[in-house]
């Protein structure tokens, strides 16, 4: 099992932490568990506090992003597992249909079509965006028997949106293009 970066840091599982508490932590730890301030421990120690630095490091970097953070609370419910990724179907065909636009402009080259298909794929990731917002703002404060289902609705936000990013980093490829 991966380590627990909220419980490293004292704070509560939050999609949505507070970025300056954060921060705070992660350098007051820094401080706390830099080697030269270790020097003249054991080897022993000087190995546990290099860990407890790295813990750190990870810890910081995985929870201040948030995309990250999203995929690490979800890996640690066990909901990112491979075959696990079933998406609804009208999404699915959503997709298809931007994925053969894509294909066709690979053959014929259209600046309106991908300036079309940028606002389609931007206008979905809005409403995307707009509709998992209040659950991972209302997470935390969830009781431990409801947050499964507001788990697998942001599992299925994340899966959305990672099919909708490599939509928008093929049409940057266009862009770049012509």
């Amino acid at each position: 099992m991966n380590p627990d970066y909220f419980e490293f840091y004292g704070l509560p599982e939050s999609f949505q932490p507070d970025a300056a508490t954060l921060k705070s932590k992660y350098y007051a730890l820094s401080r706390e568990y830099h080697p030269d301030f270790h020097a003249t421990a054991t080897p022993e120690r000087q190995q546990e506090i290099l860990q407890l630095a790295t813990l750190n490091t990870n810890a910081y970097r995985t929870l201040s992003h948030p995309d990250q953070r999203m995929a690490y609370i979800l890996g640690r419910h066990g909901l990112l597992e491979e075959g696990k990724q079933e998406l609804p179907a009208d999404f699915l065909m959503e997709v298809m249909e931007l994925n053969e636009q894509l294909m066709e402009l690979e053959f014929e080259p259209d600046p309106a079509a991908v300036q079309r298909l940028e606002q389609e794929t931007q206008n979905l990731t809005e409403t995307l965006d707009a509709g998992i917002a209040p659950v991972l703002a209302g997470y935390e404060g969830l009781p431990a028997d409801v947050r499964p289902q507001a788990l697998q609705q942001i599992r299925t936000y994340y899966l959305k949106k990672r099919y909708l990013l490599r939509i928008h980093e093929s049409l940057a490829k266009f862009a770049t293009r012509s």
